[in-house]
């Protein structure tokens, strides 16, 4: 599902085209620079495999999805609904959440197999805002994510939730943040390992008890904290 998520697809294989595909950007790519940019997030995020690590360009991220493909949601047709144990539920448009006050965020992102991006600029709409807009009513203790790859999910406590360092966020190093980025806009939880920051992000529900995401059911752990967590000792993210 997302930049930190490894190749467990439940979509179909990667095909020979799309590894050809692959390599074959990552050969030109050399030389043509930006102008390939567009092309290399059309291959991204039709590759589960983790392939696409070696395209130039990357800045240090590794892409992976859990499905074989995830449709575009352009700024017009992008929404996020708020629901569940809240007293005002809501549905945002892309343009809403760029009109709430932002935060910009930089911060070490640390996947769970190791590599780390240093000091990456993250910005968007604090969580806390949005949970607070909508009236978490007082049994609430966890917030459910969705997100429209139609099979990813992630849960946060309540308390997790409110952190100042958890964001709806809208831009990646200063720019939108790109579809093979999980745009227009995803999770982002610094503290913890990135398995945590849903890619494509389309829905927030306020619930009773953390319900575990897709990772979690398969092993990993809810409460993803860098170096303390999954069995790994890697520094903590600053």
């Amino acid at each position: 599902m997302d930049d930190d998520d490894h190749d467990e697809s439940r979509g179909a294989p990667v095909g020979r085209r799309v590894v050809l595909g692959i390599l074959g950007l990552g050969a030109v790519g050399v030389l043509a620079g930006p102008r390939l940019q567009r092309a290399q997030e059309a291959v991204v995020s039709r590759d589960p495999s983790g392939l696409a690590a070696v395209l130039p360009g990357s800045g240090g991220f590794r892409y992976y999805s859990v499905t074989s493909s995830v449709p575009e949601r352009g700024p017009t047709a992008y929404t996020l609904k708020v629901d569940g144990l809240v007293d005002r539920p809501a549905e945002y448009r892309l343009a809403d959440l760029q009109a709430m006050p932002q935060r910009r965020i930089v911060h070490d992102v640390q996947c769970v197999t190791g590599w780390r991006v240093p000091r990456t600029p993250f910005e968007g709409v604090p969580l806390a805002h949005l949970l607070a807009a909508a009236g978490v009513r007082p049994e609430a203790r966890a917030v459910r994510f969705r997100c429209f790859d139609g099979v990813y999910t992630e849960s946060l406590t309540l308390e997790q939730a409110r952190r100042d360092d958890v964001l709806i966020a809208l831009r990646l190093r200063d720019a939108p943040i790109s579809h093979a980025h999980g745009g227009p806009a995803r999770l982002y939880v610094a503290p913890m390992y990135f398995y945590k920051s849903a890619k494509w992000l389309s829905g927030i529900t306020v619930t009773d008890t953390v319900r575990p995401g897709y990772w979690e059911e398969r092993g990993y752990d809810t409460d993803a904290w860098v170096g303390s967590s999954n069995g790994r000792d890697d520094a903590a993210t600053v």
